[in-house]
């Protein structure tokens, strides 16, 4: 080679050496990622919509990155806490879609009679629990199921025996009937003589007319004047017990089913306070007779205390359409089973439609209880009407029934047709009798075969193009969703009806992202992913490859809301 030849082939190299020079100063210059306040890693993170990483990265109070555990080793810092998951699953909080959260607090202060299944053991539980409380002026329970009493319903006199020295109240476990001692009837002068309220049922006995000791429905109102009343007090202690509760569980979001000002101002409060550690979407209650001034009102509350609050907000509102199928109070199309009765509805076909049509009108999201396959019906024909006859809002609608625990089979499709929401309690399967291949008790026994076997149809509106929210109705249910997402997952049916299980995945969406699309909220939370609000919940097991076999065999380990470890088992 000529010297000029090396020369010509020695020009790549300089240039090659130059170009490295000028970008290795821009390379030092370039400023590297902060390090994350918190990293989970070496999970099995289901980071949603079917996709699974293994670490989830928080700074402040967002998901800054989900990737791979050695990938976001990068983001570790001397200051960043780590929790290593060890293979177990890591998934986004919790967000119950129908809970009563003030009551469900106020409820772990009662007697709790949960799952007992003997009069014997409703009996040994109340009286052990009324020695405990001696200086109460009520002994206060409740969670009784209807199984363990002759001819399904208690009597006062079963109270009495273990409660007789002061009145004593038990509530149901669906919250829509209450059983009573003589002591309670008397100070609240309920005789044989007490009428009816509107929507409500003094129980009576057939033969001498005297009150039995139940109140059904609008009925347990006759109490009012003589049940204390929580103070202030009470209710911040119990919003706080209630937020503990919920971080054992994994809840970090919840939607609650009913509420009014005063709820409202106590939530803000809480809120300043720093002690409303969940995420609160706020409805307020509609009662029979709600007008355009009752309505003006509502709208100002929505104005004062926000709709897009990532911590407090409202924006929706709730009818309860019917009661409980236990009871027979849900609305059927047809009679209960060796009845000539088919419920009653608390509003009728014009006063719904009303109260739908005028809350659409004004934008607020709408959930109907409706339990009963007429009350359904009627909530369907609502929402049609109200979609023909109003112009759309700005967001769209996304308005929901709740619990329809019974459903005719012709309007299964009309939740996709409609753009409707079902928003379901996958635990009320079980505590109706429901969760068996020969199914017996108050709620198949009275509905009978054919209706039974459209008991709470997730899979069947899923199908037909609706959209499902799980949640669990609190403090009728347990909080728990882990027992929800059991139940889901394995749920059982009798022949001849169609199977509901869901998968793994569809279960987990149900608490997480399907339930941030009905709070409009699906754009901050439900997911992980990076600019999410991190809300994060690390399983006791990898439950994808090991799912529960028994409500609560699989738990919560660690708990985190908004950037922050709230709660470790």
């Amino acid at each position: 080679m000529t010297q000029s030849q090396c020369r010509l082939a020695l020009v790549p190299l300089v240039m090659c050496g130059v170009l490295v020079a000028a970008l290795q100063p821009a390379a030092r210059r370039q400023p590297q990622a902060p390090a994350a306040d918190l990293l989970i890693a070496n999970g099995r993170v289901y980071a949603g919509s079917g996709a699974f990483q293994q670490a989830v990265a928080i700074r402040g109070n967002q998901i800054v990155a989900v990737g791979r555990s050695a990938d976001l080793e990068r983001l570790r810092g001397p200051q960043t806490e780590v929790i290593d998951a060890h293979g177990r699953a890591v998934v986004a909080g919790f967000n119950d879609s129908h809970v009563h959260f003030i009551d469900g607090g106020l409820a772990l202060q009662d007697l709790d009679l949960s799952g007992v299944t003997t009069l014997r053991e409703v009996q040994a539980r109340i009286s052990a629990f009324a020695q405990r409380k001696r200086g109460a002026t009520w002994v206060r329970g409740r969670g009784w199921l209807y199984a363990p009493f002759p001819g399904g319903l208690p009597v006062r006199q079963q109270l009495d025996e273990v409660v007789p020295d002061r009145p004593a109240i038990m509530e149901c476990y669906d919250g829509h009937s209450v059983w009573v001692n003589s002591k309670a009837l008397q100070l609240a002068g309920i005789t044989k003589d007490t009428p009816d309220p509107k929507n409500g049922v003094v129980v009576k006995d057939p033969k001498t007319g005297e009150p039995t000791g139940v109140l059904k429905e609008a009925a347990q109102s006759l109490l009012d004047k003589v049940l204390p009343r929580p103070t202030d007090d009470d209710l911040r202690a119990a919003l706080r017990a209630a937020v503990a509760e919920a971080h054992r569980l994994g809840v970090t979001s919840i939607q609650n089913a009913n509420g009014n000002a005063r709820d409202l101002q106590l939530y803000a409060d809480a809120k300043r306070a720093g002690d409303l550690r969940v995420r609160m979407y706020a409805a307020l209650s509609i009662s029979p007779g709600f007008s355009d001034a009752d309505a003006d009102r509502f709208d100002e509350l929505r104005s004062r205390y926000g709709t897009d609050d990532p911590v407090l907000r409202t924006g929706i509102v709730k009818i309860m359409s019917d009661g409980v199928i236990e009871s027979r109070t849900a609305a059927m199309l047809a009679p209960y089973t060796n009845s000539t009765s088919s419920g009653t509805a608390n509003y009728s076909v014009e006063e719904l439609n009303r109260i739908i049509a005028q809350m659409d009108r004004r934008g607020w999201q709408i959930q109907v209880h409706a339990i009963g396959d007429r009350a359904v019906r009627m909530t369907l024909d609502a929402f049609e009407r109200a979609a023909a006859a109003n112009p759309a809002p700005s967001r769209g609608r996304r308005h929901r029934l709740e619990h329809i625990e019974t459903i005719d089979a012709a309007d299964i499709p009309r939740f996709g047709k409609l753009g409707l929401i079902a928003s379901q309690q996958p635990m009320h399967v079980a505590l109706g009798d429901m969760n068996s291949t020969t199914p017996s008790g108050p709620w198949p026994d009275n509905v009978g075969r054919d209706r039974a076997s459209r008991a709470w149809n997730w899979k069947s509106i899923l199908d037909g193009g609706g959209r499902v929210t799980f949640g669990s109705d609190w403090y009728v249910a347990p909080l728990d969703p882990l027992q929800g997402v059991w139940l889901v997952t394995t749920r059982r049916t009798p022949p001849g009806m169609r199977d509901q299980k869901l998968s793994m995945q569809q279960a987990i969406d149900g608490y997480t992202s399907w339930a941030a699309y009905a709070s409009f909220e699906e754009q901050r939370k439900g997911t992980l992913a990076p600019g999410m609000l991190a809300d994060v919940v690390v399983l006791s097991r990898d439950i994808f490859a090991q799912p529960p076999s028994t409500p609560t065999d699989v738990v919560v380990d660690a708990t985190v809301f908004d950037g922050k470890v709230v709660y470790r088992r």
